[in-house]
């Protein structure tokens, strides 16, 4: 019998009306706003009105991420469905996915097999409109800016200095650069122009991180857009653009509720880049899950070099939140990769590379341990390749750094093969008297901060500043922004800014080209590296295998 594709579990899987999981929030049909039957958008002021449960708090992470793929995803829900299969009152807090990658090369968010949200369908197209919203905001700006310039330039806006770019969620890497104002005078001043994929736009970054519609607005009045001739900074509010553009996000902000394949509720809302922004789901979602459930499972994009230095770093900081504990998903697979072992010959038996590329796996332990004071668990993917000797190896590496280990089947079984990882989870968030901590002092200059990380999290040995990084960060501290977090964009396929350093290299140095500023969102982005903003698509994109019938069935999606 051939194995079901993910959209084919998805769709014979039994869903229920969404006022059937609201109820298990305690929330009643009229506090929601239906998108349907099996979607619905959450007022955040109706929602935290009810008891306060002050659930416990799970990051789910990763090793580098590897073309044999880890599964994050799919474990943190597992992990939810399980909490609720042994007792617990569990609920999910992931991002949406980009129709970038859904149409490209890496496929959807949605979860696999049978650890998926749903409707996987919608989840993975248009959903709730929310990135729509986002991307009309972000491009209202950007008119408004060229609008401004063309009646006449008030602000002295520089032309050539215009940081703001336009923005589309699609993969389409002909739009990355393009020269725009061509025509007559009346169709505006020809400059310099390019689209970032909507979700690395800052609105998606300050979308995120906002608390409410008020400290949205402010965030999005903040944002650095460019500068004035003199030199100046010319910010949103400038162009008095916050108010318009909080109007069109009014009820994109408010968290989507869905459901896992076994009915646990999912608030799935917000999703910036994970190396040019902060990776992950809105702070109202999150907030919102630990407000209504005993266990809130969110997850961090990429490696926890990334994804979840970035949550503590910036996430926690910025609101308050607080993880009890940390799960790092890893493979057997994925780490032979990271021992040198190519792809095609990951299926077969080789401690050697798996003995090589375990010490990826430790450095996040370790960071997310010792750095962070978080205990960990790691889930380990099981695939029917994995041999005794493989699991005996890395589990003894496991428990010698202090984490335990678990061995789960999420995919294939659902919650209940993530049970076992389920209560070790539990044990650590509820036993643990580690204490939360940042990997540095944000009132530290900004290049002590860069070295911070690149040492404490990467391994570096030091850090370089190109000469045009240096006069960045002259830049951020004469306008007074060097004492926000920063955020570190660099490859996730390294704890180093080289992807071809696998494993856990040490010795090497990090080179910072250029920082850019996002005063909305809260953080200063430092490059490191060359950082797509614009994805193109593959060869064969995914999108030659997506159809629909005549009955309206879609196929192709996984």
């Amino acid at each position: 019998m051939p194995q079901l594709s993910d959209v084919q579990i998805a769709q014979a899987a039994s869903i229920r009306h969404i006022d059937e999981i609201a109820a298990k929030l305690g929330l009643k049909p009229e506090q929601l706003e239906h998108y349907g039957k099996y979607k619905a958008k959450i007022n955040p002021d109706d929602a935290f009105r009810l008891p306060e449960k002050r659930g416990k708090l799970i990051l789910v992470t990763a090793i580098s991420p590897t073309p044999a793929g880890e599964g994050k995803t799919t474990v943190t829900i597992g992990l939810a469905d399980a909490l609720n299969r042994i007792g617990k009152n569990a609920v999910i807090a992931l991002r949406e996915p980009s129709l970038g990658p859904v149409f490209g090369i890496k496929g959807g968010a949605a979860g696999g097999g049978y650890a998926q949200v749903l409707p996987m369908e919608d989840i993975n197209l248009h959903f709730t409109g929310d990135f729509h919203a986002i991307g009309a905001a972000n491009n209202l700006l950007a008119a408004l800016i060229d609008n401004h310039i063309h009646h006449g330039n008030a602000l002295n806006i520089d032309p050539k200095r215009i940081l703001w770019r336009r923005a589309v969620d699609m993969n389409d890497r002909h739009l990355r650069n393009i020269i725009g104002g061509l025509g007559k005078t009346a169709d505006g001043v020809m400059r310099d122009d390019g689209f970032d994929i909507t979700v690395a736009s800052e609105v998606m970054a300050v979308f995120c991180l906002a608390k409410d519609i008020t400290d949205l607005k402010q965030r999005l009045g903040n944002m650095l857009v460019a500068y004035t001739k003199d030199g100046g900074p010319v910010y949103a509010r400038d162009l008095k653009a916050q108010g318009a553009m909080a109007a069109l996000l009014k009820d994109a902000i408010k968290p989507n509720l869905v459901q896992t394949i076994e009915g646990t509720p999912a608030f799935v809302h917000g999703g910036p880049f994970a190396n040019i922004a902060h990776g992950c789901n809105s702070v109202v979602a999150t907030r919102l899950a630990c407000h209504l459930a005993d266990y809130a499972v969110t997850e961090a994009g990429f490696g926890a070099d990334l994804g979840a230095e970035k949550f503590c770093d910036i996430k926690c900081r910025l609101s308050g939140l607080r993880p009890d504990a940390a799960v790092v998903v890893a493979t057997i697979r994925a780490l032979k990769y990271n021992g040198g072992l190519p792809k095609e010959e990951l299926a077969g038996e080789n401690l050697v590379a798996l003995e090589k590329g375990l010490p990826n796996l430790l450095r996040h332990i370790d960071n997310l341990k010792n750095v962070f004071g978080l205990p960990v668990v790691v889930a380990l993917n099981r695939f029917s390749a994995d041999t005794q000797d493989e699991l005996d190896l890395v589990a003894d590496a496991c428990r010698k750094r202090g984490a335990e280990i678990s061995f789960t089947e999420v995919w294939s079984k659902g919650g209940a093969g993530g049970e076992d990882l389920a209560h070790k989870v539990v044990a650590a968030a509820e036993q643990s008297s580690a204490q939360f901590s940042f990997c540095y002092d944000v009132e530290k200059s900004i290049p002590e901060k860069i070295l911070t990380i690149a040492q404490r999290i990467y391994g570096a040995e030091n850090v370089d500043f190109s000469s045009e990084a240096l006069v960045d960060i002259a830049n951020l501290e004469k306008l007074g922004w060097d004492e926000l977090p920063v955020c570190m964009a660099k490859t996730q396929y390294s704890f180093s800014d080289n992807a071809k350093l696998l494993g856990a290299p040490q010795g090497f140095r990090i080179t910072v080209r250029g920082l850019t500023l996002s005063a909305g969102a809260g953080f200063v982005v430092v490059l490191c590296g060359n950082m797509m903003k614009m994805p193109g698509l593959p060869k064969v994109p995914a999108a030659e295998r997506i159809d629909v019938d005549e009955d309206g069935v879609i196929s192709g999606l996984f």
